[in-house]
């Protein structure tokens, strides 16, 4: 609210001296002068901190492109939706800076298309309070990492144990998944065993606490049951002191199905589809499993490309496991190549090749297809090793 001062002058024409009256006018500014006066220069997607010479707080960003207006309600403005509008930028993405917000704040994104009004978790949101909660602002940096000079194993020398977070240090009778930190506990067991890496089943955020992690609902987040991404680090942390890799499973074949806030995130969609973020056409929509996304669409492409260096770069993982490639490569059930899913594949092994070269990549196809372990140059996808299905189940 903003208070001016205005001198009225009476019309004379009605009989009344000219003389000046002085009034109090409060003016209420609409929403989007009240929160900013233009985008934001600053880098990052999602909510992103900063502090400089301008001050300190976050820069929010998200895609929205066939939205009318986007905003953002938090724990900073009493989850008000009409308090702070982000801008317009070309491609579809709006952005703000939002001043003295600070680590843990909640926010959402409120977005407005036609009669629809969407509070949306955010696409890019690193923590969450769970699956149908509140996206936390996070600091990446916040954790430092204890070990260094950790070497990846040889393959010819790794010994792999597939690891589920949720019930590798769970006691019994206990109805609650046990978590990363629970896991660290019980790592000197595996070194007993020789095992040298550690695959980890999904850890993305998913529905509910209890699950194996392929009904992924957030790609960008932990698992909050398991404690989120300073315990992901914990534990990577703890695994490299002990002389284990750890690779990481992960979902590009299909999101959801449930508590999936990017189907439909800015309100479009064909044909009642997954809208932006997935292909809206029958043959290449769904999976048996949930929504398929768009390989071909750029801001998808780098939504997932992204993703996987997150893991290697930021987490120190040593390596990725794609689930279902065969669904992220064609949509089998008729007969449809997705070309672009195979070029998404390659684009993320090149990324790896480009700044980790020693980092791990394999893909789970259970297809037989034998050019996924084909370098990129010569046409494969560029996997270091496959998942043999056919070995598993003959």
């Amino acid at each position: 609210m903003m208070i001016t001062l205005k001198r009225l002058i009476p019309r004379t024409s009605r009989g009344f001296a000219a003389c000046g009256l002085l009034l109090l006018v409060f003016q209420i500014l609409p929403s989007m002068e009240r929160s900013a006066v233009g985008q934001s220069s600053r880098p990052g997607l999602g909510a992103t901190l900063f502090d400089d010479d301008d001050g300190y707080g976050v820069t929010f960003r998200t895609w929205a492109p066939n939205a009318d207006s986007v905003s953002v309600a938090g724990s900073f403005n009493g989850f008000n939706a009409n308090s702070h509008y982000l801008i317009a930028e070309p491609g579809g993405w709006w952005s703000l800076d939002v001043p003295y917000v600070g680590v843990g704040a909640r926010y959402k994104f409120v977005i407005r298309n036609g009669s629809q009004v969407l509070w949306k978790r955010d696409p890019w949101a690193r923590r969450l309070t769970n699956s149908v909660g509140d996206p936390l602002v996070y600091d990446p940096s916040d954790y430092e990492f204890q070990s260094s000079g950790f070497v990846t194993p040889q393959w010819n020398e790794a010994v792999i144990y597939e690891m589920h977070v949720g019930t590798f240090a769970a006691m019994p009778g206990e109805s609650v998944p046990s978590n990363l930190d629970a896991c660290i506990a019980n790592l000197e067991h595996l070194q007993e065993l020789g095992v040298n890496c550690i695959e980890l089943m999904p850890v993305n955020e998913f529905a509910g606490d209890v699950s194996w992690g392929y009904n992924l609902a957030h790609p960008w987040s932990v698992e909050s049951a398991y404690g989120g991404p300073d315990a992901l680090k914990r534990f990577v942390d703890a695994c490299h002191a002990r002389g284990m890799a750890v690779i990481l499973d992960v979902l590009y074949n299909h999101w959801g199905p449930s508590d999936l806030d990017l189907f439909q995130y800015d309100g479009w969609s064909e044909l009642g589809n997954g809208g932006i973020f997935f292909y809206n056409d029958t043959p290449r929509a769904d999976t048996p499993w949930g929504v398929r996304p768009d390989y071909g669409r750029p801001e998808v492409r780098s939504y997932i490309r992204d993703n996987a260096l997150l893991w290697l770069q930021e987490f120190r993982i040593d390596g990725l496991r794609l689930d279902a490639t065969k669904y992220i490569r064609s949509a089998p059930e008729f007969g449809v190549e997705i070309p672009d899913g195979w070029s998404i594949m390659q684009w993320i092994n090149d990324s790896i090749d480009a700044s980790q070269p020693w980092k791990i990549t394999i893909a789970e196809d259970w297809g037989d297809e034998s050019w996924l372990s084909r370098t990129v140059d010569e046409g494969g996808a560029g996997f270091g090793s496959q998942w043999d299905g056919v070995f598993l189940h003959p």
